[in-house]
């Protein structure tokens, strides 16, 4: 400051004469493992100003970013990868150390995501029956220098009793070990193993890096401001974002969007379908195409409503047969879920590729009532000076900069969202969608007690897992898979892997609110159904529902349903709509 003329000689000795006092204080991205999120930030202002404005421009960025929601997403994600994780079993040490000489030299040559902190690092000491004695990998100083001190500590059974043997070659990969008794079973003298502090001190608990991953997403519905993004289980052991960057078939997920394109096409909730085997010639000599329900059973006519609520695969396809593949694929367009879907039935059952953050925004237009957004991470720039050179909102507000606050009316923003979807179809969506949490596959987040709603995905052989769902105000998407696209294994659904991530966030998200109930769009009727048969209920039913209508589609007495038969056998894979397989029936 002397050198440039911003202080005098004498203010120069005066400052050097005082001690240096230094507040140490929350570093941003390393507190709040937000490392995704922000590397997403720099990819994006990367591409809006180039490499040397980012780094030596002075740039003052304000992101989207809330700190809370991305703590509670981090804590989620981990916690549900960690619970899968320990279901299948230990798959042993890290590493193996065979002499326990100057052993903190050798832990320290291994690499340590530093990110995964109170997580250490820790080479056994000794091991018997009851306990092991452990030596803890020193800390990093922040001058990047590894502490002198080393610290000890035990693991007694109950820390490593879930660690059970993983599935391996001599069992044909099918089951887990039996269960511990002895800690000896599970640690040996040399192991270099994970450990976190446990509830006392000096007392930790065995921990596993998870071999799957995943990602979760939170957004307002209404802007498409990303609230929190977590691209994996740890961004030091992996930079690669599984929100954005992550081509996975969202399964069942994708169900909603057919059943828009449905009750855009003449359904309605209580519409009947068939579900009932269906069996179609791909054509090309691939033999028969022959979808499943996950139980493997068939249930004969059901409301479009049970059939989003249980996830029905046979009775997707055939509405999807009905109304045509073609609008099926202008929906998935419309809503960006993908640009180009093959027209083929398969595709109705979630058989395309998207990523968590395109499906997770194509859900908030349907709780928004039908209006595109798209994900934003920054809300302005501004230069060194304060001036702003980007701004996310570019909307025009007369007075929203008036000097002094006269009673005047406050400013109205105009909406300038395309509508992707009419608001009282996107509400029967919900509708539904409120269902699959109150009855059907994602019951579990129902105990929360908040207007909640969403849906499951599960893909062949189990490989991905989805849940994504939203309240009034807050879109949430999860995804868990491996990166090598391997099954999850047998009974791995959405339902059982994903949903409890998201129901986690949410629990931490809502705790101290209580969000409205969802938003009825004018010109829609709610009417007194049987959940089961879909005709208006008697004083007699006991599954009565109120279900959404649009004006002038309600039932009545002697009004005939509309039912979607199909066939056990049709022509070929293209399901256009236009012309289909002789036989097919139709819907009358």
């Amino acid at each position: 400051m002397a050198s440039n003329g911003f202080i005098s000689d004498y203010e120069e000795r005066l400052a050097r004469a005082q001690d240096l006092v230094v507040t140490d204080r929350p570093v941003g991205v390393q507190r709040i493992a937000a490392e995704h999120f922000a590397e997403e930030v720099r990819r994006r202002v990367y591409d809006i100003y180039g490499e040397k404005k980012l780094y030596g421009g002075g740039l003052s960025i304000r992101s989207t970013l809330n700190t809370d929601f991305q703590t509670y997403a981090q804590r989620a994600l981990r916690t549900g990868l960690r619970d899968y994780d320990r279901r299948n079993g230990y798959r042993g040490p890290v590493a193996k150390l065979e002499t326990l000489e100057d052993w903190w030299e050798e832990i320290v040559k291994i690499d340590s995501p530093s990110d995964l902190r109170p997580w250490r690092l820790a080479v056994v000491l000794s091991a018997d029956a009851n306990e092991a004695s452990i030596g803890l990998r020193p800390r990093m100083t922040r001058a990047r220098r590894f502490e002198e001190s080393v610290d000890v500590g035990r693991l007694t059974l109950d820390a490593v009793s879930w660690a059970r043997a993983a599935p391996n070659a001599e069992n044909g990969y099918r089951q887990i070990g039996p269960k511990i008794s002895r800690v000896d079973q599970v640690l040996s003298v040399g192991d270099i193993v994970w450990v976190a502090p446990a509830d006392a001190p000096g007392l930790y608990r065995l921990e596993q890096m998870p071999e799957v991953n995943g990602a979760i997403v939170a957004l307002d519905p209404h802007t498409g401001r990303v609230l929190a993004m977590v691209g994996g289980f740890s961004f030091g052991a992996s930079e690669f974002n599984r929100a954005t960057q992550a081509n996975r078939q969202p399964g069942s997920a994708f169900k909603p969007f057919v059943y828009a394109a449905a009750l855009d096409s003449g359904f309605t909730p209580a519409s009947l379908v068939l579900d009932a085997p269906f069996v179609m010639e791909q054509g090309n000599d691939k033999g028969l195409w022959k979808p499943e329900n996950y139980a493997r059973r068939f249930y004969g006519l059901s409301t479009l409503r049970l059939g989003m609520e249980k996830s029905r695969n046979l009775m997707t396809v055939r509405m999807a047969q009905e109304i045509g593949m073609n609008k099926i694929s202008a929906y998935a367009r419309r809503f960006d879920i993908t640009s180009n879907m093959p027209r083929v039935l398969a595709m109705a059952l979630g058989a395309g590729e998207t990523t968590l953050m395109r499906l997770t925004s194509a859900y908030a237009m349907l709780v928004n009532g039908g209006n595109k957004i798209e994900p934003v991470f920054v809300d302005r720039i501004q230069d060194r000076y304060g001036t702003t050179l980007y701004r996310q909102d570019t909307r025009p507000c007369i007075g929203c900069n008036a000097e002094v606050w006269a009673d005047q009316i406050p400013p109205d923003l105009p909406d300038t969202r395309e509508e992707v979807l009419s608001a009282q179809t996107s509400y029967q969506v919900v509708s539904m969608l409120e269902g699959v949490v109150k009855r059907g596959t994602g019951r579990q987040i129902h105990t929360l007690g908040k207007p909640l709603a969403g849906k499951t995905g599960t893909t062949n052989d189990n490989r991905d897992a989805w849940f994504v769902g939203f309240s009034p105000d807050l879109a949430v998407g999860v995804y868990v898979g491996y990166d090598d696209n391997r099954s999850l294994g047998t009974n791995e659904t959405g339902g059982r892997v994903a949903a409890p991530i998201f129901r986690a966030f949410m629990k931490s998200a809502l705790e101290s609110t209580m969000p409205p109930p969802f938003r009825i769009p004018p010109a829609v009727s709610l009417v007194r159904i049987n959940a089961k048969t879909g005709k208006l209920a008697r004083p007699v039913d006991e599954t009565v529902i109120l279900e959404a209508f649009k004006i002038g589609t309600e039932p009545s007495r002697n009004s005939k349903q509309a039912v979607v038969r199909g066939a056990e056998r049709t022509g070929n894979q293209r399901g256009q709509g236009a012309t289909v397989g002789a036989g097919t029936g139709g819907l009358y």
